[in-house]
Order: structure tokens, then C-alpha cells, then sequence
């Protein structure tokens, strides 16, 4: 009896080891692709709440609303802080909008960020509505004239990129620093006028990307200011002063 149990066990060891080769094996391409085609994924949309932070001017509306996107890690608070020390916004609405997708950080830290390659195009499109969703609710909220800039750092820059082409709102300028436009953008007719500016030794967003993203402007007869600074992947005295001007001239 003993002889037949363990014949018995290692039937079903072998039998086991069997049927899960595709999980207890190395992993390979053939039982990788294997795998993924015996997946089905499917999609479905939720609701997140997002977040946005003000600073109301001290004087009387209507107001002109400048609308920022901070960087990859960062928060509302951050691009907050950055909008109120561009010179001359003292009678704008600095709205800070925070991406849907938070995140431990170093050192225990949060951050946040609004997308990565994983599902991009259903994250931009989630993006854009709550970005519309957030703009809709300033005009319930404040008298605005209509005069609408928005601004962008880093990973940011994109999604003011992609705001001001994929959104319901049109933003009379839109002001890019230290990030690319999106390569899918070709067309930035509706950017109207831009404001683009980078560290000469910012170390994420290369020289190369800056002077291409200027060939793309001028390519879809875009009128642009370019600021460069000196300085890396940070907003330095130059670029506020810049920004300011610039914003000066948008909202006159």
C-alpha cells in the first residue's frame, strides 16, 4: 500500500507540473504570447474626483484666467506657486489643475502625474474632459472675459498642449516651459500664440526637442516668443520676467 500512494502522488505531481508549465516555467516569448492570447481586455470608464486649486485676484471681475498643468511628481500647489511669481498676474485667475494619477514619491513624499504609455490615448481623452469639466465649472463660479492662457511645465506642457488643441475651450495663448509638444500634434493652429521657453542646460528637455517644437510652431504659422534661460529644468528670474511680459501682452 505505501508503494501505491507514492506512485499515486507522483502521478499527480507530474500531472500538475503539467498543466502549469505556461506559469511555473521560465519566462519565454512562446509561453509569453501564449499567455497574453488567452487574455481579453476591456474597458471601462469610472469616475475619479479631481482637484484644483484658485487664487482669486483682490479686485472686481470680469477676470482673465490663466490655467496651469504642473510637472511629473509634483501637485497643484506646486504649479500654483510657479503661476503667482510670473510679473503682471495680479488681476488673472491663476487656476492650478492636479492630474487624476497620484503617487507615493521619494521619501515618502506624494506626487502626481497625468499619464504614462500604458492605455496614453484613454488617459488623454480623460484628461481633456476633466480639464473641460474644471473650466466650465470657473465660468459658473467667476465673471471671467474670456481671455483664457494656459501654461504648462514639463510633463505639464503637454497637456496644455493637448488642452488647447483637443479641448472644448480656446485659449487666446499658451505658455510651454521645460516640455515637448506631443509629436503626434502636427496642426497647432489653435494654440494661436505661444510662449516657449527652456534652461540651456535643462537636462530633460533637449535642445534638440526645443528647436524642433520652434520648427513646428513656425511650420503651422504660428506666432511664438522664445525664452532661453540660463538655468536647468526650473523656472530661473529670466523666464518669469519673460512669462510676464508675455502675458502682459496677451491680456491688453
Amino acid at each position: 500500500m505505501p508503494q501505491k500512494r507514492k506512485e499515486v502522488s507522483d502521478h499527480r505531481r507530474k500531472n500538475s507540473r503539467k498543466d502549469n508549465t505556461i506559469f511555473s516555467s521560465p519566462i519565454t516569448v512562446q509561453n509569453t504570447e501564449l499567455y497574453l492570447h488567452m487574455l481579453e481586455r476591456h474597458h471601462i470608464t469610472t469616475s475619479v474626483s479631481g482637484h484644483y486649486l484658485i487664487r482669486k485676484p483682490s479686485c472686481n471681475g470680469p477676470f482673465r484666467l490663466l490655467v496651469g498643468f504642473h510637472g511629473y511628481g509634483q501637485l497643484a500647489e506646486a504649479e500654483l506657486a510657479l503661476l503667482q511669481q510670473i510679473e503682471g498676474n495680479g488681476d488673472w485667475i491663476c487656476c492650478a489643475i492636479e492630474a487624476l494619477h497620484p503617487f507615493y514619491a521619494k521619501k515618502g513624499g506624494i506626487g502626481a502625474s497625468w499619464m504614462t504609455r500604458h492605455h496614453r490615448e484613454i488617459m488623454i481623452t480623460e484628461n481633456i474632459d476633466y480639464i473641460d469639466k474644471v473650466l466650465s465649472e470657473l465660468g459658473r463660479q467667476y465673471p471671467l472675459d474670456g481671455t483664457l492662457v494656459y501654461h504648462g511645465f514639463s510633463m505639464g506642457a503637454a497637456m496644455a498642449v493637448h488642452s488647447a488643441l483637443l479641448g472644448q475651450h480656446s485659449p487666446k495663448a499658451v505658455m510651454l516651459l521645460g516640455g515637448a509638444i506631443p509629436r503626434e500634434h502636427e496642426r497647432l493652429e489653435k494654440m494661436n500664440t505661444v510662449h516657449i521657453a527652456r534652461g540651456n542646460s535643462d537636462f530633460l528637455y533637449k535642445k534638440k526637442e526645443y528647436e524642433r517644437d520652434m520648427a513646428k510652431l513656425e511650420a503651422s504659422g504660428v506666432p511664438f516668443v522664445q525664452c532661453s534661460f540660463s538655468g536647468g529644468h526650473e523656472a530661473g528670474e529670466t523666464y518669469l520676467k519673460s512669462a510676464g511680459a508675455f502675458l502682459k501682452q496677451v491680456g491688453n
